[in-house]
């Protein structure tokens, strides 16, 4: 049988495959009337794909589950908020949006322990 499997792994995987969707959509088929939200979705897609492949990395760190949920809080609030907003072209949809990049520096702080 093959090698067990962190499920930091498997949440990778999921929000791996997501954002390469959600950035399809974004560059092929999103046509925000205001192109300022084109903009607002590709920094969520960015940082969601960029985390998500961080997150390949929780099961060697100190403190793997510590870092996995900042880094899934991050791509939910921060990635999920920015998408939202873009997607309804409405900023007060952005109010969580704070929230997930301090989770993303809290996640990146957490390696220093």
């Amino acid at each position: 049988m093959g090698k067990k499997f962190s499920i930091w792994h498997r949440v990778a995987a999921v929000f791996g495959a997501a954002g390469v969707g959600l950035g399809a959509y974004g560059a092929h088929v999103f046509k925000p009337q205001n192109p300022i939200y084109k903009e607002v979705w590709q920094t969520a897609s960015l940082y969601h794909l960029v985390h998500s492949a961080a997150l390949l990395a929780s099961p060697v760190m100190k403190h793997p589950n510590i870092f996995g949920v900042l880094v899934t809080a991050g791509i939910i609030t921060f990635s999920g908020t920015s998408y939202t907003v873009a997607y309804l072209e409405d900023r007060k949809y952005g109010f969580l949006a704070p929230l997930g990049g301090l989770s993303f520096v809290a996640a990146w702080g957490s390696l220093l322990f």
